[in-house]
């Protein structure tokens, strides 16, 4: 089986993190790989999860098997943290714990395709790479919609909603990123997650929410707002979770499938069929990073200190971009104004390939070919050397 493989190749994200590491240059910056940064350019650990953790050591007694759906009581402050407790869309949601926001989109992948053979996903153009691979390779037909405009900047929400409202049938699934788009950055406003909501009411298709950033855009209650506009005016839809960026949890794999169905039967039904899928894949979820994240949204104070903690990476990224913006005015080149305007970790620079091999070669400044740029590598101390060399490479 493995006697004539040829060498895989690398992957572009970790290709490029190691022609980085190797990089010499005291200017280099790592503008690739999707990692919350601090103005220090560490990838920290919450000091809410260090408390949270030293918890677990002293009062954790066994390392027993939960089950297929995971932490109990995680996947309650999951689901409180996506719908209100007490709103009509917590009563009809049901939460599983997944390994990662990763895992959660491929259960969900399987679910589709068990429960609805020959339904095809709707996906944004651009959408982070790895979305259409997880969808076909649980068997899933996948169709690309058009989202956003790399050249101007914004949206192409006419656009988008004219090819939907052509195509969409109520046997489709529409792939949508809850908020902090990746990789652009740009998200509906409240008037366009009403008219997304009523559009999938018209065709009868279903949402299926990808939400990694919650907090990273405006903050929790705001950005959960469109995914409240959908629930009141859809049955049923799936949401896909992360505490990666959050919490700073990338390692411990800790996400979440959230299922909302027409009333608490219904929801509980899907439920029950959704667990005969995790548990002929990975049987049961990590459990480290759930039990971290419990017993933080389960503590009042230390809920609180972590909201601080999530306030401040929210508001350090966007002190950041808004730096960066005024640090390329008049310089030339692109317009990158639009840049203020956007939200969370993800920017598209609108440059070439070869103009994202200028900024490597001669600006020591790493992005990802598509000109995705992870702007919490950027620090108040290197943002002036990336705004000379994003001027520079698109002069």
């Amino acid at each position: 089986m493995f006697a004539d493989l040829s060498d895989a190749p690398l992957d572009p994200i970790l290709g490029m993190a190691q022609v980085f590491a190797g990089d010499p240059s005291p200017q280099k910056i790592d503008l690739g790989i999707g990692v919350y940064k601090d103005e220090n350019g560490n990838v920290i650990v919450l000091d809410t999860v260090k408390q949270a953790e030293e918890y677990l050591r002293n009062t954790q007694t066994t390392k027993s098997y939960l089950s297929s759906a995971g932490n109990p009581q995680y996947n309650d402050a999951v689901r409180g943290l996506i719908f209100a407790p007490g709103s009509d869309a917590h009563g009809r949601a049901r939460t599983i714990q997944t390994p990662g926001g990763t895992g959660a989109l491929r259960v969900g992948a399987d679910f589709i395709a068990k429960l609805r053979p020959g339904a095809r996903v709707f996906m944004p153009d651009p959408t982070w790479p790895n979305h259409p691979a997880l969808f076909r390779a649980a068997g899933v037909e996948t169709v690309v919609y058009p989202y956003y405009d790399v050249a101007a900047g914004r949206i192409r929400f006419d656009a988008m909603m004219d090819a939907l409202g052509e195509q969409l049938t109520a046997n489709d699934v529409l792939l949508l990123h809850g908020c902090c788009h990746n990789p652009s950055g740009a998200d509906p406003d409240q008037a366009q997650w009403a008219a997304i909501a009523e559009l999938l009411e018209r065709t009868g298709a279903m949402p299926f929410v990808d939400l990694a950033y919650l907090g990273f855009g405006h903050g929790l209650e705001p950005d959960r707002a469109g995914i409240n506009i959908l629930a009141a005016r859809v049955p049923e839809m799936i949401v896909a979770s992360s505490c990666s960026k959050n919490f700073a949890l990338y390692r411990e794999r800790t996400g979440a499938l959230t299922l909302v169905a027409g009333g608490e039967r219904q929801v509980e039904a899907a439920k029950g069929h959704l667990l005969p899928v995790v548990r002929a894949n990975y049987s049961m979820p990590p459990d480290h990073g759930a039990a971290v994240v419990a017993h933080i949204l389960g503590t009042p104070a230390l809920r609180a200190e972590w909201e601080v903690e999530l306030n401040g990476m929210r508001e350090r990224i966007r002190r950041v971009r808004l730096e960066l913006v005024n640090q390329l005015a008049g310089k030339g080149g692109r317009d990158f104004s639009y840049l203020a305007d956007q939200t969370g970790m993800f920017a598209l620079l609108g440059i070439s390939p070869a103009q994202v091999q200028s900024l490597r070669s001669d600006w020591h400044i790493y992005a990802t070919d598509s000109g995705r740029a992870n702007l919490a590598g950027l620090t108040m101390a290197n943002v002036a050397h990336a705004a000379e060399a994003f001027a520079s490479v698109t002069r």
